[in-house]
C-alpha cells in the first residue's frame, strides 16, 4: 500500500517537529515537507502534490485561509485546519470550512501548544480520514444549499403516508464534512416543519455554538445549541453542546433535551449512537434518523435499537455526496437503512416522511 504523502505548515518549529513525529509514527503517512507560511505551502503543494496537508491558520506572508483558497482553486487537496480553542478560531475554522477545507483540529492551549500529545490521536486518525476524502476544484463543489422556506406543495408532492402517531422526531448524526453537509440539509427545512431536529456533529466544545448561530443565520427553521431539559419544539435544530451528550426524554408527556457527561463512546462526545439509543426509548413517535458523512461507524448501534422498537425511518447519505463515506457505509452495512440519497435531496427525504 502507498504511503499517503502529508505537507504540514505551521510558523512554530516546535509545531511542526511535533505534528511530524506524531504523523510519522504512523504506517500509512509520509510526512514529506514542512512549510513556515502559507506561501511556502503553495509551493511544497506544487513540488511534491501530498495527500494531504496540516494548514495552521495564523502564519507570516500568507495567512492559512490563503493558502488554503489558493490550493482549492489551483491544486484541490484535502487539507486540516489546525485552530485555537477561541470563539474567533471557531468563526475562521468555520470560514475554512466553507473554503474547502476538510477538517480542523483544536489546539489544546493556543497557537503554540506544547500539550499537542493530547490531540495525537485525534491528529492521527483525522489526518489518515482527510487523506482519502473527496475535495473539488473551486466552482465545481456540489450546489450550495438554498435558504428559505418551502411551499406545502412541494412538502406535501410525494409524502410517504403513516397510520402511526403525528408526533415526529428527526435525529441526525455526523462528523467529518458535517459542517457543509448539514448546511445543504438544514436550510431546506421549512420553518414549519411537524418535528424537532436533533443534530449530533462531532466537534469539541466552543465550536458547536458558532455551528448552531452560522446554520441559524442562513436556515427557515431556527437553529440553537440544546439546553438541559429544554422542551423540543416543532421548527427548531437543537444541536448537541461540544463535550455533552444529547439525549430524548419524555417529561410530562414532552419530549425534552438531556444533556449528560457521561463517557465519551468510541472517543466521541456527543455520540451519536446516545442520541438513537435514546430516542429508541420513546413511545408513539415516528422517527426519521439520517446518518451522513463522517468517519467510523458512530450511528450504527443507535440504528439498530432504533429499527428494534419499530415506527423509524432511516437515510444515509450516498457515497458520491460524502466527504468522507464511513458513518453512512456502516449504516448501509446494516442493510436497515431506508433510503440512501445524496445530501442535495435529504431534506426532501426528510419531508416526504413526516406525518402531519
Amino acid at each position: 500500500m502507498r504511503r499517503k504523502k502529508v505537507v504540514i505548515a505551521d510558523d512554530s518549529a516546535f509545531m511542526r517537529k511535533v505534528i511530524r513525529e506524531f504523523l510519522s509514527s504512523h504506517p500509512e503517512m509520509d510526512v514529506v515537507a514542512a512549510a513556515r507560511n502559507g506561501k511556502e505551502a503553495i509551493e511544497k503543494v506544487k513540488q511534491f502534490r501530498p495527500d494531504v496537508v496540516t494548514m495552521d491558520v495564523e502564519m507570516p506572508e500568507l495567512d492559512g485561509l490563503h493558502a488554503l483558497s489558493w490550493i482549492m482553486e489551483h491544486m484541490p487537496t484535502p487539507v486540516v485546519m489546525l485552530s485555537s480553542l477561541t470563539k474567533e478560531g471557531a468563526e475562521v475554522t468555520f470560514e475554512a470550512i466553507e473554503k474547502g477545507a476538510v477538517d480542523f483540529i483544536a489546539k489544546p492551549s493556543g497557537t503554540i501548544s506544547l500539550d499537542l500529545y493530547k490531540v495525537k490521536r485525534e491528529i492521527i486518525e483525522k489526518v489518515l480520514a482527510a487523506s482519502k476524502a473527496k475535495v473539488y476544484p473551486a466552482g465545481q463543489k456540489p450546489a450550495e444549499a438554498i435558504a428559505g422556506r418551502r411551499s406545502r406543495e412541494e412538502i406535501e408532492k410525494g409524502k410517504v403516508t403513516s397510520q402511526r402517531s403525528s408526533r415526529n422526531i428527526v435525529v441526525i448524526g455526523t462528523s467529518t464534512g458535517g459542517p457543509r453537509a448539514l448546511q445543504q440539509v438544514v436550510t431546506r427545512l421549512p420553518d414549519d416543519i411537524a418535528a424537532p431536529i436533533l443534530v449530533v456533529q462531532h466537534m469539541p466544545p466552543g465550536f458547536t455554538k458558532t455551528l448552531a448561530q452560522r446554520l441559524d443565520s442562513l436556515s427557515a427553521v431556527h437553529v440553537k445549541e440544546a439546553d438541559h431539559k429544554e422542551t423540543l419544539q416543532r421548527g427548531v435544530v437543537y444541536i448537541a453542546p461540544g463535550g455533552f451528550h444529547l439525549k430524548v426524554k419524555e417529561s410530562e408527556g414532552k419530549a425534552t433535551a438531556w444533556l449528560t457527561e457521561e463517557p465519551s463512546i468510541n472517543g466521541h462526545r456527543p455520540a451519536v449512537d446516545v442520541l438513537f439509543e435514546s430516542v429508541s426509548r420513546m413511545d408513539n413517535y415516528q422517527v426519521i434518523a439520517v446518518i451522513m458523512t463522517g468517519m467510523g461507524s458512530d450511528g450504527v448501534n443507535g440504528l439498530i435499537q432504533l429499527k428494534k422498537a419499530g415506527g423509524v425511518h432511516a437515510i444515509a447519505e450516498s457515497e458520491e455526496s460524502c466527504v468522507v463515506f464511513g458513518m453512512p457505509k456502516a449504516a448501509i452495512s446494516t442493510q436497515l437503512v431506508d433510503c440512501v440519497a445524496p445530501v442535495e435531496n435529504i431534506a426532501e427525504k426528510i419531508l416526504t416522511y413526516i406525518n402531519r
